[in-house]
């Protein structure tokens, strides 16, 4: 039999697909499962999970604590799920009630906290103090985690960069393209992956999906090449700010977007250029553990 202290459950909530990890004292998978997620139903959710906890510890032949990645966050003010993807789940207090399911405590995160945290304990910042990790995907988050312990802040925005107005713009990119959240010019309206395909077309560049421009760019398209830079120094400058407020040892790219190899040597060229030091310590790496970060971050919200 496992023992409790032995095993730690990871929940990804998703808007397609539930998927539960479960790793040992050590860090290693012991076990992986994933099921569609109900749709409209927030109670069928609650259901969902904590069926899939359980089954996974009759099969395992213990109890584990319990981590839940989500595409949102909690209110500090209420405790209820706000600004969440999945809306079914806005309003309800989810961690409380998959813990009443349980009949245990359960810890409740930002999917984008999560992938900071797995790359931080073992993943790309492995080692290091201090990690901020970065997701460029439809969206633009992250998450700062020092010594292993995700930094939430009293209003659990910790880490909300991509909502900030991009640093140092020039002429041409005043006042900026509109985001979601209603403002001009924020960061995520320049570095997501949808941004970076609707810049290209902006300039003139047609319709291309984010991978075509990067292959189109490897092979010489000038106009390809051309949004790439201006990606890169976006990028850059977004950082460098970062690196002035938290100085991380690593930051660690996820979502889409990090797949883009030229970045990690790119990026690193320009950021000094913004950055108040006259070194840059700071490396800039991609993730290890890839589309397996939120769920292994889930289950390392209860730390060792």
């Amino acid at each position: 039999m496992v023992t409790k202290e032995q095993i730690r459950f990871g929940v990804d909530l998703g808007g397609t697909k539930i998927e539960i990890l479960a790793l040992d004292r050590e860090g290693r998978e012991l076990l992986r499962r994933r099921q569609p997620t109900p749709r409209g139903a927030y109670h069928a959710i609650v259901a969902a999970i904590a069926e899939l906890v359980t089954e996974a510890e009759a099969t395992l032949g213990g109890r584990g604590s319990v981590g839940i990645g989500i595409p949102g966050s909690v209110s500090p003010a209420t405790g209820l799920v706000k600004n969440a993807n999945s809306t079914e789940l806005i309003g309800h207090p989810l961690d409380r009630d998959v813990g009443a399911a349980l009949g245990r405590d359960v810890r409740l995160a930002n999917d984008a906290d999560c992938f900071a945290l797995s790359e931080a304990v073992d993943g790309a910042g492995r080692g290091a103090r201090s990690v901020f990790g970065v997701i460029l995907g439809t969206g633009v988050g992250g998450g700062l985690v020092f010594e292993g312990r995700l930094i939430g802040g009293p209003n659990s925005i910790a880490g909300e960069w991509g909502h900030n107005p991009l640093p140092w713009p020039t002429d041409a990119e005043r006042p900026g393209p509109r985001c979601y959240c209603g403002r001009l010019g924020c960061i995520e309206a320049f570095v997501s992956g949808p941004s970076f395909a609707r810049d290209h077309a902006d300039h003139g560049g047609g319709e291309l999906a984010g991978p075509r421009i990067v292959a189109a760019a490897a092979a010489g398209d000038l106009a390809a090449k051309a949004t790439l830079e201006r990606y890169v120094g976006r990028l850059a400058r977004a950082l460098a700010t970062v690196i002035n407020i938290f100085d991380p040892e690593v930051v660690v790219l996820g979502g889409g977007m990090s797949q883009v190899s030229t970045l990690y040597e790119e990026v690193p060229a320009a950021w000094g250029r913004w950055i108040f030091s006259d070194t840059v310590e700071t490396r800039l790496r991609p993730p290890v553990h890839g589309d397996s970060s939120g769920v292994r971050g889930a289950a390392w919200l209860w730390p060792p």
